[in-house]
């Protein structure tokens, strides 16, 4: 289990350590041999400072190599890539005035010298046969692949439930857009599922990650659930956000990442927390976008174009409006580019009324 949020950072630890790998073979070498390791991925200055004893070695990692070491009780620290071996038999000395919350010995050093250095550490446990990774105040035991293979599947299920939801409130928000009865409720719809999508693939992306080898399916059905949400969530963002000092793009982003589940799934709270418009209570009062969702669905757009038709027209309600000359005159967009805005937004238009009035 897991006692902090999953990043880039512990994302690629468990890459590292993953099936597959050299590093997890030697560490279940040491499982098989019933011996135990105290593992450190990375000399830095402030994991050389807690060494006291030990050899320098300096040869390139071997699972053989690696469980041949681990018979001495010191621990043995490795390059960050974890391809080299650089010192054996280490006695590290990490601030007792650490919390930790294990009872071992070598698990005590581990998760002090983790949280010390914010270097993974990895232990084996003789006694009860398992791996433990320790990053800065997180502690993750490794589980058996089934384990973590039917978690994964679950994640997709999950996902793929959300996705379908996705899809459903973008596709209406598309075409109250075009048909000019966009409302920030269907907005706030779209925001939260996307979301709650990202949230659910980031706890997929740690599976796969753990999976290594093992998690080449999952990792296909995440990319492919996970296409274009990330875009559609900025492009929203960009379409409604009112340009106030002091209130970006990016806040609303972050202030999204912050949303409790239950504060997602109720658009008034949401409303307010966003701050996209001048009157959040107004759940159903109409919106005009400015065009860079739409815009982005045209194919073969490029995003400059779409930003300098955007800059020129202001909103998509006058885009729609326009003609192809009034298009060609936006600046390196010319008859070619401005024919495919036309006809591309035409056909969404046309789609839009076969999906919801067959």
């Amino acid at each position: 289990m897991t006692r902090a949020q999953p990043d880039d950072q512990l994302i690629g630890a468990l890459a590292r350590l993953a099936p597959g790998t050299q590093l997890r073979e030697g560490l279940e070498r040491v499982l098989r041999a019933e011996k135990g390791a105290l593992v450190v991925l990375g000399a830095t200055p402030k994991v050389l400072a807690l060494f006291s004893g030990g050899f320098r070695i300096d040869v390139p990692f071997t699972a053989q190599r690696l469980s041949e070491l681990a018979k001495m009780d010191g621990a043995i620290i490795l390059d960050e890539a974890g391809e080299t071996i650089l010192w054996a038999n280490v006695h590290l000395m990490p601030d007792p005035a650490i919390k930790t919350v294990e009872t071992g010995t070598r698990h005590r050093t581990a998760e002090r010298v983790a949280s010390q250095t914010q270097v993974p550490v990895v232990t084996v446990s003789e006694s009860m046969h398992i791996l433990t990774l320790y990053m800065g105040e997180l502690r993750h035991v490794f589980e058996n692949v089934a384990n973590v293979l039917s978690r994964g599947n679950q994640a997709v299920q999950t996902m793929e439930h959300y996705r379908a939801r996705f899809d459903e409130v973008a596709a209406t928000l598309t075409s109250a857009e075009l048909e000019g009865t966009a409302t920030q409720r269907d907005v706030l719809a779209v925001l939260a599922r996307a979301e709650m999508l990202r949230r659910i693939g980031e706890e997929l992306e740690r599976y796969v990650a753990e999976l290594g080898v093992d998690g080449r399916l999952l990792r296909l059905q995440l990319d492919e659930l996970s296409e274009g949400v990330e875009e559609a969530k900025v492009a929203v963002v960009r379409d409604y956000l009112l340009p106030r000092p002091g209130h970006q793009q990016s806040d609303v982003l972050v202030e999204l990442c912050r949303r409790t589940p239950e504060e997602l799934a109720d658009s008034t709270v949401l409303a307010r927390l966003l701050d996209l418009v001048d009157e959040p209570e107004a759940l159903d009062i109409s919106l005009v976008p400015r065009g860079y969702r739409v815009l982005a669905k045209v194919p073969q757009l490029p995003t400059w174009v779409i930003d300098r038709v955007v800059e020129r027209f202001g909103s998509l309600k006058v885009l729609l409006a326009a003609g192809l000359d009034d298009l060609e005159e936006v600046e390196g967009v010319g008859r070619e580019r401005a024919k495919q805005v036309r006809e591309g937004l035409g056909r969404l238009a046309e789609a839009s009324m076969v999906e919801y009035y067959p």
